[in-house]
């Protein structure tokens, strides 16, 4: 694949063309049909994501190579045909959203003279964020259909997919890398909600051993220590060795929060604390939302009003008040 980096691509050469999506997603060979088989792609970045644009002005037939990542696809025009999962015919319109291949399987298809998007990112994120039901074949979290799992998963997919657009649409400059992050943990567990996996999605259900206010403390301690940090699930279980699914388990029994919604209250009392130290003429509310993951400003603004009642509160009002981490009952 191309190297980190925004990229604008635009021809009318099929030879060009194949070069091109070689070089940018894998090995392939694609036929078409039309004397001028124009061309335009364009591919942007957000931390480990990549969100491309592609819309061909003819048919095309490929046969592809395994790419590596798992590729979310929302059909705009036209149609794709693709054998998915070596076995599954299928078809994509205009509105769908799924996984345009497996990681790990070559694919082969057809498009006719499609306008679609495809949002990127490694597999190993599936394994940060969930971890594979009891019983589950293997030790890593696969993907087991390309479809959503209903059509409300279909419209929390998409409307995921379109948050990492809206993030890489509104990028400015540097993106701060707890935002880049954040944003992808928040992709991937979307997908693993969404689409038939190999995971547990019921943490109440999983394994409740060594569910102990002790460890439970670890793990808090171990959150405010890296609030900073990129953390993903995986690493908050790692740091108290335990399972992801006994960490949900304990969070949810003693905070009445999973692992990732107390972090994020982390983050915003950092946030505020910030805010409150800060200069008004020297610090503006997005650079310091951007500093602790809050990559949208006005969503900041709403979670922060919610929290501690109005956008920026006195030094002294702040103090009277329990942060909003701490608002949450402690483990016993």
């Amino acid at each position: 694949m191309i190297p980190s980096a925004d990229v604008v691509f635009n021809s009318d050469d099929l030879g060009e063309t194949e070069d091109f999506l070689s070089a940018a997603y894998t090995k392939m060979s694609i036929g078409g049909d039309a004397e001028r088989p124009g061309v335009s792609i364009t591919r942007r970045w957000l931390g480990d994501i990549n969100f491309d644009e592609l819309d061909f002005g003819f048919d095309l037939s490929f046969e592809a190579e395994a790419l590596g990542r798992v590729t979310l696809c929302r059909v705009h025009r036209g149609h794709l045909e693709g054998t998915i999962f070596g076995a599954t015919d299928d078809v994509f319109k205009p509105g769908d959203v799924t996984l345009a291949s497996p990681p790990e399987l070559p694919y082969t298809g057809r498009l006719a003279a499609a306008n679609y998007d495809l949002t990127m990112f490694d597999p190993e994120l599936l394994n940060r964020v969930a971890s594979p039901a009891p019983g589950a074949d293997g030790d890593r979290v696969r993907l087991l259909g390309h479809r959503p799992v209903s059509e409300q998963a279909a419209r929390q997919l998409d409307a995921a997919i379109e948050f990492v657009r809206e993030s890489v649409g509104n990028d400015t400059g540097e993106i701060p890398p707890l935002v880049a992050s954040t944003t992808a943990t928040l992709l991937a567990s979307v997908v693993v909600s969404t689409l038939p996996t190999n995971a547990v999605l019921d943490p109440d259900a999983a394994d409740r051993v060594d569910a102990r206010p002790v460890l439970l403390r670890r793990a808090v301690a171990f959150i405010e220590a890296n609030a900073q940090c990129d953390l993903a699930l995986a690493d908050i279980a790692a740091s108290v060795h335990v399972t992801p699914r006994t960490l949900q388990y304990m969070f949810r029994k003693y905070l009445d929060a999973t692992p990732m919604e107390y972090l994020r209250r982390v983050r915003l009392d950092h946030a505020h604390r910030d805010l409150q130290r800060a200069d008004p003429a020297q610090t503006t509310v997005s650079t310091v939302a951007a500093r602790w993951g809050f990559i949208h400003a006005g969503r900041f603004s709403g979670l922060y009003r919610q929290t501690y009642g109005r956008a920026r509160r006195s030094r002294c009002a702040g103090e009277s008040r329990r942060s909003g981490a701490r608002q949450m009952r402690q483990p016993g």
